[in-house]
C-alpha cells in the first residue's frame, strides 16, 4: 500500500513539472483595435488588427457565438493572419471560448501557428472603448 501512495505521488509530481503550462508569466502580448463588429442571429462577426509583440502586425477575424438566452458565454471561432518583421506571412486558424461581464469579454483559445507553434491566448477585450488586450503563452516553439 505505501509502495502504491509513493508510486502515484511520485508520477503526479513528475507530471505536474513535465507536462504543465506555467500561466504566470506571459511570451508576450499587445493591444488590438476592433475595427468592426457586425451582429447576426445568435452571433457576431468582430475584426480586431494591431501589434503583437513577437508577431508584428496581426489581423484576426472572429465569428462569435453565444450558447444562452443571457448572451454572456460562448464559443468563438476564427482565423489569425501575421506579417513578420521579415516580410513572413503566416496564419492560424483560433478556436475557443469567451465570457461576457457587462461591456467586458474574456477571449480563450488556442493556436495552431503554420510555422509549427502552438500557443495558449487570452484576450480581455473592451466593447466601449474597442481595444483588446492580449497575453499569449508559448505551448510549443516554431519549428524554423
Amino acid at each position: 500500500m505505501k509502495k502504491n501512495i509513493f508510486t502515484y505521488l511520485f508520477v503526479s509530481i513528475f507530471c505536474v513539472y513535465a507536462f504543465g503550462q506555467d500561466l504566470t508569466n506571459p511570451k508576450g502580448g499587445g493591444v488590438l483595435d476592433i475595427i468592426t463588429i457586425i451582429p447576426a442571429d445568435g452571433y457576431s462577426d468582430m475584426m480586431f488588427e494591431g501589434q503583437i509583440s513577437g508577431y508584428g502586425s496581426v489581423y484576426v477575424a472572429f465569428k462569435v457565438a453565444s450558447i444562452n438566452s443571457s448572451k454572456n458565454s460562448g464559443t468563438l471561432d476564427g482565423q489569425g493572419r501575421t506579417i513578420l518583421e521579415n516580410g513572413t506571412l503566416i496564419s492560424t486558424p483560433l478556436k475557443g471560448t469567451w465570457k461576457r461581464m457587462g461591456p467586458n469579454v474574456k477571449f480563450y483559445f488556442t493556436d495552431a501557428i503554420n510555422n509549427g507553434a502552438m500557443n495558449f491566448v487570452m484576450w480581455d477585450v473592451d466593447l466601449l472603448n474597442k481595444k483588446a488586450v492580449v497575453k499569449y503563452f508559448e505551448l510549443h516553439s516554431a519549428e524554423n
